[in-house]
């Protein structure tokens, strides 16, 4: 079977070139992605108010981001296994592998729906959200999670579709679905005065509109990604080592969000003003955090065709390029954030105490962005090459544990933002250390090398 015209061939042609062609769609569609996030967070602080704002984006972010982020952990596992399918040619495996994607994707889904409705509650008080802003919270959380299967099949789709090489059409449906949401942001918020169900109800139906873009695409594909409805299903042997790469990425996830979780506890403690900054610190600097995830991604899958093709050496130069070009942009958009912060915070509310705290936390977190720049990348393109339980043992140890046990021995005796938030980049300087030593010593790599040469002697 021979590739599709739209899916871009990453084992070939001048490296530079084409991770830039590969991930400026992808860079474009995450920017687009958190604008689905931050246009809630703006339509709902200005026209509702900072309670509001503090209900969709406290809490109830981090859960939201706790369940998803096991999902998309797991997906990461379809995508390298799709990837390697691609760089080798075996079309067979890479048909398998769609089909048990998306039944996955359904079935995952729904069960994340079931526990996100029922679990709300719980979740909540256990993190100690504030009771002003409860019942918000309660409301957003329920009506978010039942849109979730539609959620997951376009991001599991369009993980599909970039493992393959294309990565523009899931920018375009990311644009198109992204404008639906400010529209439906704008009519249920701002005309129609639904507080935060609207805003909810807007992102769960233009999700379902991605879904059904991104869907329809993999349908009417001409290549071995072409999804046929009577063949989704779960494939053992696929599921397996779809799931071998996945679980340890969802585990790390789950742990980020576990760990963040714990970090939200004390900044609610400090009250609506600092949640409501906390909120509107993770919009702004969402910026950051949706092109530095497009580095991974695709480095991921870049890593991942050469490593099907027995490309090492042109997969490392990649990681190299990849690192130049990342490190350039976290510095531009470090230098932009700590300058124009202030007037940044001003679209999402104008409550003087939450813009201050908003100010202090910024300048907390971002000059040191290089470090979890450096995270990104590196873990991702060992993820990409198959190895995915080293990145997650040192992540989970070195940012998550580190995380939690600052939360329970430290910030009780220094419980201001600054105490608070210094755990951040004092855990991303461990864990970028033990992984930079854990990518030099190469051991990830000896497995592929000897299956490559194993057949030869």
């Amino acid at each position: 079977m021979a590739r599709a015209k739209e899916n871009l061939d990453l084992t070939q042609g001048v490296i530079w070139k084409q991770l830039l062609l590969f991930l400026l769609p992808i860079a474009a569609g995450t920017l687009f992605q958190q604008l689905y996030s931050t246009v809630d967070a703006i339509i709902v602080g200005q026209f509702v108010g900072s309670d509001a704002l503090a209900a969709v984006g406290g809490s109830a972010a981090v859960i939201i981001q706790l369940m998803v982020g096991i999902f998309t952990g797991l997906a990461s596992g379809a995508t390298v296994v799709i990837s390697h399918g691609f760089g080798a040619e075996d079309w067979e495996k890479l048909t398998r592998a769609v089909h048990t994607a998306i039944a996955f994707s359904i079935l995952a889904g729904a069960l994340i729906t079931a526990l996100g409705i029922l679990l709300a509650p719980d979740a909540l008080r256990w993190t100690k959200n504030p009771e002003a802003i409860m019942g918000d919270a309660i409301l957003y959380l329920r009506l978010y999670f039942a849109g979730t299967i539609p959620m997951l099949l376009f991001n599991m789709g369009s993980g599909i579709l970039r493992a393959v090489g294309d990565s523009r059409r899931p920018l375009y449906y990311l644009i198109l679905c992204c404008l639906l949401n400010i529209l439906l942001d704008l009519v249920f918020v701002a005309a129609l005065d639904l507080g935060v169900a609207g805003a909810a109800i807007a992102t769960t139906l233009a999700n379902l509109v991605s879904a059904l873009l991104i869907l329809r695409q993999l349908a009417r594909a001409k290549s071995a990604c072409r999804l046929v409805p009577r063949q989704i299903r779960l494939h053992r042997a696929t599921l397996l080592h779809i799931l071998g790469i996945g679980v340890p990425a969802a585990v790390e996830s789950a742990m980020y969000a576990v760990s963040n979780l714990f970090v939200q506890v004390p900044i609610n403690n400090l009250g609506p003003d600092a949640v409501a900054a906390w909120s509107a610190t993770g919009k702004v600097d969402g910026i950051y955090w949706a092109l530095i995830i497009s580095f991974g991604v695709a480095i991921m899958a870049f890593v991942g065709q050469n490593y099907g093709a027995g490309k090492y050496d042109r997969m490392k130069q990649s990681v190299k390029f990849c690192l130049i070009m990342a490190l350039v942009m976290t510095v531009v958009l470090s230098v932009l954030l700590l300058c124009f912060a202030r007037y940044c915070f001003r679209i999402f509310t104008d409550n003087p105490q939450v813009i201050t705290y908003a100010i202090q936390i910024v300048s907390y977190f971002v000059p040191f962005y290089f470090l979890w720049t450096l995270i990104e990348v590196i873990a991702n393109s060992l993820r990409g090459a198959g190895d995915a339980l080293a990145p997650m043992v040192i992540s989970v140890g070195g940012i998550c544990g580190l995380r939690i046990l600052w939360v329970l021995f430290v910030v009780p005796h220094w419980s201001n933002l600054l105490g608070i938030s210094i755990c951040y980049p004092i855990s991303w300087v461990i864990t970028v250390t033990l992984l930079f030593v854990h990518y030099k010593r190469g051991k990830w790599l000896k497995p592929a090398q000897a299956e490559q040469e194993g057949p030869q002697t």
